[in-house]
């Protein structure tokens, strides 16, 4: 809940930041290569004496390619062309698409409530992407923005699946060490021209305060709590946790960004939860 709550709150951050003060592809670096040296410099203070079987560091490469470099640039760069709102409930595609690809990689049983929960949030997704948002915080391509947002939470699905066997042989930090760190070798080449091009003395306190909780928040520590819910809990119930990301980032918006609830936002959110709830539903 703790990790939904930053991921959440990090939407207006970066709606504030990108793209008027950093672009979104240099943003991402700074949250990956600044996240990556915070887990190794606790790892030196605190070294782990487990060390990674040669096998999984391909496995390792992966859920950094995915769960950090292809998650943080899709995000990212759809939070800066949308509406905080329509990024939120977005990411609620993310627990849907764990549970089909839990169902076809892990096996796990398909039933009729995950497949309704499937359609449901497939409706409400294709409601929202096509419903004008007139919200003076969502950008001109919005609709580019909403797709950005899908292909993050397409990405962060294949990284939670993917991370989960690994999940079971290491400790949750020293698995994101390596995660940040192969993630950081590709964003920062990728981000380095933008980065060079950052006024930073145009930054005042709310923009500092901001950028430090899209990185420390958002990142650093978001990361670390939704690696320990998988490790405790599992994939899919973390993935379910996700929808409670649009509470915290519509009372953000509404209270900081003057954002309004539209009669299509609250029907495709009623889709979207709906088809969460149906996806993830266990029976005692």
């Amino acid at each position: 809940m703790l990790g939904s709550f930053f991921f959440g709150t990090s939407v207006i951050a970066v709606k504030h930041l990108s793209p008027h003060l950093i672009s979104p592809i240099a943003l991402t670096a700074i949250r990956i290569t600044v996240t990556t040296l915070l887990f190794w410099c606790m790892f030196a203070i605190k070294p782990v004496k487990t060390g990674i079987v040669k096998k999984d560091f391909l496995l390792l490469l992966f859920c950094g390619l995915t769960g950090i470099v292809m998650n943080q640039t899709f995000s990212i760069r759809g939070m800066s062309l949308t509406s905080p709102i329509h990024a939120s409930l977005l990411v609620l595609t993310a627990p849907i698409t764990i549970t089909l690809l839990a169902a076809w990689l892990l096996k796990e049983r398909l039933t009729i409530l995950k497949l309704l929960g499937l359609l449901l949030g497939i409706a409400g997704g294709t409601l929202l992407i096509f419903s004008r948002d007139l919200s003076s915080v969502s950008g001109d391509d919005q609709s580019l923005g909403d797709l950005f947002i899908i292909m993050g939470a397409l990405s962060y699905s294949v990284y939670v699946i993917s991370i989960k066997p690994l999940m079971a042989k290491y400790r949750a930090t020293h698995i994101l060490q390596w995660v940040f760190l192969f993630g950081s070798f590709v964003s920062l080449p990728l981000g380095w021209n933008d980065l060079k091009k950052i006024d930073w003395a145009a930054f005042d306190i709310s923009s500092w305060f901001t950028l430090s909780w899209s990185v420390l928040g958002a990142t650093f520590v978001a990361y670390r709590l939704m690696n320990f819910s998988i490790n405790k809990l599992g994939a899919a119930i973390t993935g379910s946790y996700i929808y409670t990301q649009p509470f915290f980032t519509a009372i953000a918006s509404m209270l900081i960004l003057d954002e309004t609830l539209s009669l299509p936002k609250i029907g495709a959110a009623v889709l979207i939860m709906g088809g969460v709830f149906l996806s993830n539903y266990r029976k005692k």
